[in-house]
């Protein structure tokens, strides 16, 4: 039994043509990975499968909802495709506790704000108790299946990215949907979780759910059957799981050279903020909320030049470190953290910390507004504000553009940072850590969502800039092959194991 059918379809949004003539043929006990360089379209085709866009040819046909109707009686005229359909996106829509999504950056560091969103707990049980269809997921199984039990009582907006990536999965199968649509699921999970999610995902296949999903040709698990590869061009090209390879994408063509030590001379010659003996100093430092400890006994020193790799599993408190560093967690007062040679507490501003720091995480990349040109984006980064409120100068101005070509991404500079791609936004949020050459640059899972091309560029662009410079870095990363050379040092090398609670 066909499951869907594209036929010689064009599909278009905002007036541009996304597909023209896309053909696909999804089949009952197929599950799919579609892969390719960045820009190739995957997120287009997952929201095109859901209905998202407007087909101006060919057809769109939905087997599954066909096959639905004919079983069941349906009563809600409003009853679609979509109704089969779940799609976890790569930024999670949670709202508040008035239902409203008006979330914001430090939120989830501050115990007031942060307990204005639900619980892991009661926001599943507000999904289930909204579904229509019947089926084998309900919000007992998918806590224990996706050991969310340690996670019940915790609030949306501190969870971990890792975390928030397990509970959205989780969600969307409450649906029971015909179909599952999942854009990077590996991205932000640690070792340990993509392994068990390779089980989960052959579990959910057995159990008769389509899997489509866009990944990593490195990440493909076990259950996919097929691989759609998209080129630049749009163009599909279908493989069966045996006869694909990786080879059988095209590298990104859209990545500029490397700057020359000549143009990195211009782009760093500004000095950072200072010149300091000890960026970072933390003597036994402990995070608690409650009863439950976050962090306890940490002790790390970082001076100039250095570059620390941080490691650890979902949930073990990297974001919460970080936090502490880049003055957003209001617990740092309650410790003794050394910043930029001055102690924590003693008059300092968070603006006199953050001048010093240059900074990228994906829950910066998930609460950056959408309503700025991209070269706003990367010009936010000399004030350290989330979007832009003041004026720059011309200077500022041209090295922000510059800072835009090396990342490759100059043709989007009046393009709205929404308008873009998730891959261009990160890679703008990059540019923005960089623009203002720091003394301390901190890269959190920079690479989510980079394909090949896009990686290599960016490994040997740090490698680059750290041969050229004293900027101190701290980069994380699940993937130790996606560490620049500079930071492949165990000397270097700072580990968080998750406390048990």
């Amino acid at each position: 039994m066909e499951i869907l059918t594209i036929n010689k379809t064009c599909i278009k949004s905002k007036n541009r043509t996304l597909f023209k003539n896309l053909f696909l043929h999804i089949k009952e006990g197929q599950n799919w990975a579609v892969v390719g360089s960045s820009g190739s379209g995957k997120t287009a085709l997952l929201k095109a499968i859901r209905g998202d866009f407007f087909v101006s040819g060919g057809e769109v046909l939905h087997h599954y909802y066909d096959w639905y109707k004919t079983n069941h009686n349906i009563s809600d005229p409003l009853f679609s495709h979509r109704n089969l359909v779940s799609y976890v996106d790569v930024k999670h829509d949670f709202t508040n506790l008035s239902h409203t999504r008006d979330f914001f950056y430090q939120q989830r560091y501050n115990a007031s704000y942060a307990n204005e969103s639900q619980t892991v707990d009661g926001y599943l049980r507000d999904i289930s108790s909204k579904k229509t269809l019947d089926g084998p997921w309900y919000v007992e199984r998918v806590i224990r299946e996706f050991n969310l039990e340690p996670l019940q009582d915790k609030h949306l907006i501190k969870l971990s990215n890792g975390e928030t990536k397990r509970l959205r999965i989780a969600a969307a199968l409450l649906k029971n949907p015909a179909v599952l649509l999942l854009d990077n699921p590996f991205t932000g999970l640690d070792v340990k979780m993509r392994a068990h999610f390779n089980e989960l995902f052959k579990k959910i296949s057995e159990e008769g759910m389509t899997l489509i999903m866009a990944t990593s040709p490195h990440q493909i698990p076990e259950m996919i059957t097929h691989v759609l590869v998209l080129e630049k061009d749009r163009e599909a090209k279908p493989f069966s799981r045996s006869s694909f390879n990786s080879e059988n994408i095209d590298m990104n063509p859209g990545m500029p050279s490397l700057p020359t030590p000549q143009e990195l001379d211009i782009l760093l010659y500004k000095k950072s903020s200072g010149s300091f003996d000890i960026l970072v100093k933390m003597d036994s430092v402990h995070v608690q909320y409650g009863n439950t400890k976050v962090l306890e006994d940490i002790n790390w020193q970082i001076k100039p030049g250095e570059h620390w790799a941080l490691s650890g599993p979902n949930g073990s408190g990297k974001s919460t470190l970080l936090s502490l560093i880049y003055g957003d967690h209001p617990q740092a007062y309650a410790n003794n953290i050394v910043l930029f040679d001055r102690q924590r507490g003693t008059g300092e501003s968070i603006w006199d910390i953050k001048k010093n720091i240059g900074f990228m995480s994906p829950e910066l990349f998930q609460y950056f507004p959408g309503s700025f040109s991209c070269l706003q984006v990367v010009e936010s980064g000399f004030f350290d504000s989330i979007g832009l409120y003041q004026k720059v100068n011309d200077e500022q101005k041209q090295t922000a553009l510059k800072w835009m070509k090396v990342m490759g991404i100059w043709e989007e500079t009046d393009t709205l940072f929404s308008d873009v791609s998730a891959t261009l936004q990160r890679l703008c949020l990059l540019a923005r850590a960089l623009v203002k050459n720091p003394a301390l640059l901190i890269l959190d899972e920079p690479c989510q969502g980079f394909d090949d091309t896009q990686q290599k560029h960016f490994k040997a662009l740090i490698d680059a800039i750290a041969g050229h410079s004293k900027m101190a870095m701290i980069y994380v990363t699940h993937h130790r092959e996606e560490l620049p050379e500079c930071f492949k040092n165990e000397k270097t090398h700072i580990e968080l194991l998750t406390i048990k609670k």
